[in-house]
């Protein structure tokens, strides 16, 4: 047996296989689907972290 015949002698054809997790998405996957209050929650954390600078620097 030839060293390029030791990993294909076992191996079918078609080795691919189908992609079990596909990565990106089709348009209108729901996974892609932006979150109502994504920019809500942003602007609350930014919000809480100035006030906390501020308490930090002006007791």
């Amino acid at each position: 047996m030839a060293s390029g015949d030791f990993y294909t002698h076992d191996r079918p054809k078609n080795p691919q296989l189908p992609e079990d997790r596909p990565r990106g998405g089709r348009p209108g996957d729901p996974a892609l689907a932006h979150h109502p209050m994504r920019i809500g929650v942003v602007v609350l954390i930014a919000f809480l972290v100035v006030l906390a600078f501020g308490i930090m620097l002006f007791p």
